[in-house]
């Protein structure tokens, strides 16, 4: 695996999380950019948004345009990934415990 697989493992897996910490369990791209900074987790915008597009793409979570922003929602299947029920290639799988 290469260092950019495991990269974009790593930052899918943390906006899941992010997203599934937030009150409603949505924010726009910047609060979750900012909510993965603090797992250790940095990304630029351009980043951000790519990794949300492909989520959205994979039924994870919703994604909205609104104005400058990208509003994401987590469905229910990304909440399964979060808790390691769902198995998605191109995410990191939950450590032992977590």
């Amino acid at each position: 695996m290469s260092l950019t697989e495991i990269k974009n493992e790593h930052q899918r897996r943390s906006i899941l999380k992010a997203l599934s910490a937030m009150v409603g369990y949505g924010a726009n791209h910047s609060m979750v950019r900012d909510t993965c900074a603090s797992f250790g987790v940095e990304m630029s915008n351009d980043t951000i948004k790519t990794q949300l597009y492909w989520l959205d793409e994979q039924g994870l979570v919703s994604v909205k345009v609104q104005g400058n922003y990208l509003l994401a929602e987590l469905k229910a299947r990304g909440q399964d990934v979060v808790d390691g029920l769902v198995f998605i290639p191109g995410i990191k799988r939950p450590s032992a415990g977590e």
